[in-house]
């Protein structure tokens, strides 16, 4: 990718400092309300997972104002969000899934399985809202076997289906479970102009929320992005040609980057805070593998789905941020009502930095109350 147009001889030469200053000041922008934080980020990703919490509360306790585990699934029914799948499965605001939809699914249903749904449908309508139980006790589609291997409820697949088409949407959760209510019929197909120009705010999107970022994790990105909009699965390609005279863009140790236009990575406004944060798995600094490493030299892995004796970090490590840098990793769990943390380092013991020191157990604190400890 060529560098962008702005770039000249006389600008010193942009470095992977830059980048990464780039991405921690951006990423984690000063917090504000839910709304708002759920917007600038384009979307949120959900894990169910709880260690200490899950991993979209633990994403937005560094972005929203006094938040607290829990208050997305709290405040989500009298909110403008959508439970849905864009790149991964998550919440977005409800501009950003129309986005997507009508939405073709990859596998396609027998008149059998339609009727089912049609049936689950004016089920549903009468009811106004219902939770999986309630159409499985009704229904009583009986028993599948789920992509684990074990047993699911069939009505437990079909409800899931009809969200994934569209069908329905995510009124509410009771205890982590979906409560599902109609969701209003999508217009046609949109045309091929429609289309180009949806594909372009999605992209955008990605870029926004993961910037700076290789250009081979965007492809990466527009890849997931086939599970949200498999219909224009073919389209990546041309979407991507498009975006490349809009970003900007540069070569840095023999990688190419990319970035809002309207962005620059040798700005002086990009200034992280000196302060010590515990991210989860999933947080937008932590997602993209590739960049992880080239911005800190080591590898972090996901470990929850790894048998116990190969795991070398823990069951869900939480990659531990200095400043700029990701130095090592903490596992947290509550015992007593207590919050009893663990910590692994890359150089293999502790800053002895007075400022580190306070930092982690500011960042603690904080934990205690985001988790209802203190």
């Amino acid at each position: 990718m060529p560098p962008a147009r702005w770039h000249h001889a006389a600008m010193p030469p942009l470095t992977l400092d830059h980048l990464r200053r780039h991405a921690v000041a951006r990423s984690l922008f000063k917090p504000t309300t839910l709304m708002r934080a759920v917007g600038r980020l384009g979307f949120v990703q959900a894990d169910p997972i709880r260690a200490p919490a899950r991993a979209q509360d633990l994403t937005l306790r560094h972005r929203v104002v006094d938040y607290r585990a829990g208050d997305l699934e709290r405040r989500y029914p009298r909110l403008a969000l959508e439970e849905d799948f864009f790149v991964n499965y998550g919440f977005l605001p409800r501009a950003t899934q129309a986005l997507m939809h009508p939405r073709s699914a990859r596998e396609s249903w027998t008149p059998a399985r339609w009727r089912q749904a049609q049936a689950v449908r004016e089920f549903i309508a009468e009811r106004g809202a219902v939770h999986p139980r309630e159409v499985d006790a009704h229904f009583d589609h009986g028993k599948v076997t789920n992509g684990f291997g074990g047993a699911s409820n069939a009505s437990t697949q079909l409800l899931d289906g009809m969200h994934y088409r569209g069908l329905l949407r995510v009124a509410r959760r009771e205890g982590g479970t979906r409560v599902y209510a109609l969701r209003e019929p999508d217009a046609a197909m949109p045309d091929a102009d429609e289309i180009d120009r949806r594909l372009d705010r999605m992209l955008d999107l990605l870029v926004r929320k993961y910037a700076p970022l290789p250009e081979a994790s965007l492809r990466q990105l527009m890849s997931h992005l086939s599970r949200g909009v498999p219909q224009w699965h073919a389209a990546r390609a041309v979407t991507l040609a498009r975006a490349r005279a809009r970003l900007g863009a540069a070569r840095v140790d023999g990688v190419d980057w990319i970035w809002p236009a309207d962005e620059s990575p040798r700005s002086r406004r990009w200034r992280p805070d000196a302060g010590v944060r515990l991210l989860t798995p999933f947080d937008p600094l932590v997602w993209d593998r590739r960049r992880f490493e080239l911005f800190w030299h080591w590898r972090y892995r996901f470990e929850a789905y790894t048998p116990a004796s190969r795991r070398q970090l823990g069951y869900y490590a939480l990659p531990l941020l200095w400043g700029d840098r990701v130095i090592g990793w903490g596992n947290l769990s509550i015992v007593a009502g207590a919050l009893v943390p663990g910590f692994g380092y890359v150089d293999g013991k502790a800053p002895r930095d007075v400022a580190f020191r306070d930092g982690l157990e500011a960042e603690l604190d904080r934990m205690r109350v985001f988790l209802g400890l203190a």
